[in-house]
């Protein structure tokens, strides 16, 4: 005969295994595209299908916001296991100056690794990429002191290429949510 106890016991662990974090919303298809890696060869959509990936957008002669987003790019390794970290993708929002070379460059100043993909390509694409498709700030052509404005958000993207979540790319806690997004995507893929 099993005892009261044991049954409230096993009630518990049966409603802690199923409370599993929810995913996070499906906001929106990213369409399909196509850039210029740093490495000078092409690079899109086709090669993140079936990856988790999350992308932020920046340019080299940023002076202050760019490289504080990529440093919270690379600092959301140190919150995930190896196994668990996203494909990262920074897309360029000034491709006229952002060439392969200077994506090189700014990786090698930065701490980018070669598997971080940085992105350039047409301005008109771009362009569109952002505000359609990712659904995100962009301005070019401002005064000679802020010539860019652009989004500071991280954006998750799941292996379907559906977005799952913006995160204040300057903000700890979005990050820290981030991660644990990521990690409830993993699991979900996983399981």
């Amino acid at each position: 005969m099993v005892s009261a106890r044991l049954l409230g016991v096993l009630a518990l662990l049966a409603v802690a295994g199923c409370h599993r974090a929810a995913l996070p919303d499906d906001l929106g298809e990213v369409p399909a595209f196509r850039l210029t890696e740093r490495s000078g060869q092409a690079f899109g959509s086709e090669e993140l299908r079936g990856r988790i990936w999350v992308a932020n957008f920046i340019f080299t002669s940023c002076p202050d916001v760019c490289p504080a987003l990529t440093a919270q790019m690379r600092r959301l390794d140190g919150l995930l296991e190896a196994s668990e970290r996203p494909m990262r993708v920074s897309i360029s929002v000034d491709p006229v100056r952002d060439t392969p070379e200077a994506l090189t460059r700014y990786a090698g100043q930065h701490g980018v690794g070669t598997d971080w993909y940085l992105l350039t390509g047409d301005r008109a694409a771009i362009a569109t990429l952002l505000a359609d498709g990712f659904r995100v700030a962009f301005a070019d052509g401002g005064p000679p002191e802020r010539p860019i404005t652009h989004s500071d958000r991280f954006v998750l993207v799941d292996e379907r290429l559906r977005i799952r979540g913006y995160y204040h790319g300057q903000i700890d806690e979005d990050l820290e949510r981030l991660a644990r997004d990521v990690r409830t995507l993993r699991a979900a893929t996983t399981s």
